[in-house]
């Protein structure tokens, strides 16, 4: 945050002991929030070195623009009471696009803290987890030109504390195991119960997830 730069790169719970395997979404979310430096063609252009290099005064014409390096890092300001985690699953390859079809790991129960401010606007203070239950799962099959989803959907009890969240804000529970249900595979008209280790074990395209803490 521009108005407080002394916890701009701060975070909830400490990112650097994650130390997150490859292949998973805790490294694909610790990449997509690391602290990134602008240099060279990517510098700030910066309006208070500019204002202090040629005074308020100055025609805007004629002003010499001023540039600097600076730091950026994208973190979660707002813990939704939904997340959906969409995975690019396509890469450039020559002039085509191509399938991306490695098995990514996902887990029943992620904790967004290392991944929120250390502002977050709807955590209680002194929380250091942000937890959220897995719910539903979309996987593709095929390739690029081709394919078929399908879901997986978790049938739970009637959530009232995500009812709260929804139409509150208000987050009272303390939950750190999964919200209990059984999980489907939902496959146009065909449903089929499976096992949770069927689930996390599919290709997931998009993941849901609910907050529990």
């Amino acid at each position: 945050s521009m108005d407080d730069p002394e916890t701009a790169f701060c975070t909830l719970a400490n990112r650097e002991e994650l130390n997150p395997e490859e292949d998973s979404i805790h490294y694909c979310l610790y990449q997509f929030t690391r602290n990134e430096t602008l240099t060279e063609t990517n510098k700030l252009l910066c309006d208070v070195c500019t204002q202090r290099h040629c005074g308020p005064k100055n025609n805007i014409s004629e002003k010499k623009y001023v540039y600097t390096n600076a730091k950026k890092q994208m973190l979660i300001s707002l813990a939704p009471p939904i997340l959906t985690l969409h995975l690019k699953r396509f890469q450039q390859a020559g002039f085509n696009l191509q399938k991306v079809n490695r098995h990514i790991k996902f887990p029943e129960v992620i904790d967004l803290a290392p991944f929120c401010t250390a502002k977050c606007k709807n955590v209680a203070e002194g929380n250091t987890k942000v937890l959220y239950s897995l719910y539903g799962v979309v996987e593709h099959s095929g390739t690029m030109r081709s394919g078929h989803y399908t879901a997986y959907v978790k049938m739970r009890a009637m959530n009232n504390h995500l009812s709260d969240l929804v139409l509150q804000g208000q987050s009272q529970a303390s939950e750190t195991e999964p919200v209990k249900g059984q999980w489907f595979h939902i496959s146009d008209t065909h449903v089929q119960p499976v096992s949770v280790s069927r689930v996390l074990s599919s290709q997931a395209y998009i993941l849901f997830y609910e907050r529990v803490l």
